[in-house]
């Protein structure tokens, strides 16, 4: 049998019906710029392919049970052994996940106690009752949240000067509601145009909290031109009004809207840890559950190995339990230690986690499956890791060679990729301008390819640190004092305004924490103007078990009055659903549709612009309301989706895409990629601008239609910069960004940081948490963490010669 896996005619989006063999039993590195297909080769093809073929095997009625695969659209794979998955991802679950939900080790850790944990009443409970995730386990007041969301008169209005008239009660909705809640009250005889705070008290308590829901005849205000006609209106206190919208409310800014008017306090009853009475009486080696996921890992590996050593035969049926659960959480405890995550604790809330601490949960979830013969295909398994931890990888590599398994990596860093015994090499360029296989063979032969883009930067010398004399002149400076915040302590950071600076250091060294909790918390209580991608749903969710430890604690902030505006741009989706694109994010799209608007066939029709959106009931298809696919839902076979028979993917009623602007129609502008569309819409400055900006940035390549959904998290936050780009006023302007150069090649990296370094030299500041020292070097200041604590500060030359793991590499 061949020991090569053999693809034959793979043409999943952008590939060009390629061939390729790689061997088995090695590590094989998938390359390419950003775009090129290689992600659509390894995932997509060979992954996907193996998906297929698992599928096969099942039984029909357990296929609905297993999500749906990508159809690999391949003609033939030989010698495809069966595949492991881990997938780049920047999302780490509800405000409810934590370390120890993320590997596992909570669901063995309730079955512990709840087979051999003790209660002082010689009371038994079921593993779900140690979850603050279910009925049985969680607090019956805070329903396992840990905290209570309340609305209290200071938080419904915070402004008590204010009448109700001119919008005292900030917690009500806009628009009709809002003025018919008014209109209520005026008739029940409260004053609405006196000052909220020369209200009687009693009358401030019935309007906020009362219970009573009269109904009344209400007379609106309405103009001249407008139907003049009473109505029954039933009042709600604003309290309840608020309540309803945070529990009942299928919007989720409505719902963050509503959380926001809430104070948040700690549960009384379970005292914050979320979990009922009898669950937290419970004790496991004289600790509580509570006391046992606040360990380190490292601590509680020790403790639970030293119980295993001293076990002895079982006489009980405790003790037999123990000694079936022990060897079950141990091998997780091994495997998470072993990869440098022995600080972490397993209640410590999962969206708190860098991005490398993230990779190497799921990295150490394959290292203890022990699973042989299969191929591990990792996506980008570098990033979030500082170079110095990269020795990680190479380890868990040989590893999985070693146990009879092959490890197929798509990655972007280059001293990986020179470790590689093989490389596939996908391009030359991105979307169309991709998708052939340039090279496939040892890795020591790529730099003969001259059409590859990888090839120029395998092997190349590191670039020379910006030394003092070349670093830019400092515009000012932020200092903030004082600052602690998760792992930070009494930190003192300052930042050179007008300047490009790299927070560095290890992984869960409190990279992210000084860019987020400190820097940007500094900035957004300082500033006039702050733009932040925050997901509505996060903000609708916003604190989990162990936010109020981990609350920012500031001391002085000065020169942030140098500062008009902060702009947080992150890896977060630019969108939810498909009705999300790239046009619609950057805004290009609103232009567009004037333009169409404004042809003669619009006008003669009286269409406006609403008429050309995708989401609008006159202009979308009506089969599929605009979204181009329709799901299939097969008996027996999960759910898959295919283009709409109806619109063929345009989207658009037949009717709405009669209508044309330039020759085209608006179904065929969102076709366009952004390099075709620069030509089309060139002697137009705004959408012109637009363009260019995602051009000059890497993303000529993507179509302006393309779903949100498809767009990978590097992509999304170039689009959020490009979104940026395209605006004229940026001095005075801070961005914060977390690790930017995350899912780029070398060449797309060299873009990314062409454009910042643009936005420096008009009076910006930027500032990164950055892992490729490619770019560290070429900074003005570097700020380097170690454990919490800066250890060394200064232009990239100084850090350089500090000894620290970053000036190590530098």
């Amino acid at each position: 049998m061949s020991d090569l896996v053999r693809v034959r005619d793979a043409h999943l989006h952008n590939l060009r019906h390629v061939n390729v063999d790689f061997p088995r039993g090695k590590v094989v590195a998938f390359t390419g710029v950003s775009g090129s297909g290689k992600s659509s080769l390894a995932f997509g093809t060979v992954h996907g392919e193996s998906q297929r073929r698992y599928l096969e095997s099942v039984a029909p009625f357990a296929r609905r049970l297993i999500g749906s695969a990508v159809d690999p659209q391949v003609e033939h794979i030989d010698g495809i052994p069966p595949t492991v998955a881990l997938e780049q991802r920047t999302a780490a679950g509800g405000a409810r996940s934590t370390v120890g939900t993320l590997t596992n080790l909570s669901n063995s850790i309730r079955l512990l106690f709840s087979r051999v944990g003790t209660h002082p009443d010689g009371l038994q409970l079921y593993s779900d009752s140690f979850s603050p995730n279910t009925a049985e386990g969680q607090c019956p007041r805070c329903h396992g949240a840990g905290y209570l969301m309340e609305p209290t008169e200071s938080s419904m209005v915070p402004d008590p000067t204010l009448s109700i008239m001119d919008g005292a009660i900030a917690s009500w909705p806009g628009a009709w509601q809002g003025k018919n809640f008014r209109d209520i009250l005026a008739v029940l005889g409260v004053d609405v145009h006196a000052p909220w705070q020369d209200l009687p008290q009693d009358t401030r308590d019935w309007v906020l909290f009362t219970d009573e829901t009269p109904v009344v005849t209400v007379t609106p205000e309405r103009s001249p031109s407008q139907t003049q006609r009473t109505y029954q209106g039933q009042w709600m206190s604003a309290a309840d009004h608020l309540k309803k919208s945070a529990a009942n409310s299928k919007s989720e800014h409505t719902r963050a809207r509503a959380l926001k008017h809430m104070n948040r306090s700690t549960c009384p009853d379970c005292r914050g840890h979320r979990l009922t009475p009898e669950a937290l009486r419970f004790r496991y080696l004289n600790r509580s559950i509570v006391g046992m996921t606040a360990m380190p890992l490292e601590d509680l590996r020790a403790l639970l190995t030293d119980r295993a050593e001293r076990a002895g035969d079982p006489t009980t049926p405790q003790e037999e339990a123990e000694r079936i659960l022990l060897p079950t959480v141990l091998p997780v405890l091994d495997a998470v230690t072993g990869l440098g995550l022995g600080h972490l604790s397993m209640d410590r809330q999962a969206r708190t986690l860098s991005t490398g601490e993230l990779q190497r949960l799921r990295l150490a979830a394959l290292l203890r499956s022990g699973l042989f013969g299969v191929a591990y295909v990792l996506d980008e398994p570098s990033a979030g890791l500082h170079p110095s931890e990269k020795g990680i990888l190479q380890d868990l590599f040989t590893d999985f060679i070693e146990q009879g398994n092959s490890v197929l990596i798509v990655e972007h860093d280059m001293s990986l990729v020179a470790q590689a015994d093989w490389i596939v090499d996908v391009g030359p360029c991105a979307g169309e301008g991709g998708g052939e296989v340039l090279f496939s063979g040892p890795t020591d032969e790529l730099e003969s390819v001259g059409a590859s883009q990888t090839a120029r930067y395998l092997g190349a010398e590191k670039p020379q640190p910006t030394g003092p004399g070349d670093a830019r002149a400092a515009a000012g400076e932020l200092v903030i004092t004082g600052a602690s915040a998760r792992t930070l302590q009494n930190v003192t950071v300052r930042v050179p305004l007008g300047t490009l600076t790299a927070i560095t250091g290890r992984s869960g060294a409190g990279k992210t924490t000084l860019l987020t909790e400190v820097i940007g918390r500094a900035l957004s209580e300082n500033v006039r103007t702050t733009v932040n991608d925050d997901d509505p749903a996060d903000a609708a969710d916003p604190v989990g078990p162990d936010t109020d430890d981990s609350a920012p604690v500031l001391g002085g902030v000065t020169g942030a009055d140098r500062v008009n505006r902060l702009v947080h741009i992150t890896q977060k989706p630019i969108g939810r659903t498909p009705r999300s694109c790239l046009a619609t994010y950057t805004g290009l799209f609103d232009r567009v549709r004037q333009l169409f608007a404004g042809t003669e066939e619009a006008k003669r029709r009286g269409w406006g612009v609403g008429r050309f959106s995708y989401n609008s009931p006159e202009g979308r298809c009506p089969d599929c309301s605009g979204v181009g696919q329709i799901e299939v839902e097969l008996i027996f076979l999960p759910g898959s989706f295919t283009t709409c028979p109806t619109c063929h993917g345009q989207r658009y009623a037949p009717d709405t895409l009669d209508v044309q602007w330039n020759g085209l129609t608006i179904a065929d502008v969102l076709a366009l990629t952004v390099d075709d569309a620069v030509e089309v819409f060139a002697e137009d400055q705004r959408v012109a601008r637009a363009l260019r900006a995602l051009q000059a940035i890497g993303l000529g390549y993507l179509r302006l239609g393309q779903s949100a959904t498809e767009l990978s998290g590097g992509e999304a936050q170039r689009i959020k910069l490009a979104t940026e780009l395209q605006r004229t006023a940026r001095g005075r302007t801070v961005y914060l960004m977390d690790e930017p150069t995350t899912g780029l090649h070398p060449a797309d990296v060299d873009l990314l940081v062409a454009e910042l370094n643009r936005l420096v030299d008009a009076g910006a500041t930027v500032i990164v948490v950055e892992h490729d020292m490619r770019v560290v070097a070429g900074c003005d200041h570097v700020i380097d963490l170690d454990a919490g604590r800066i250890v060394a500060e200064g232009t990239p030359a100084v850090v350089a010669a500090s000894g620290t793991a970053t000036g190590d590499c530098l």
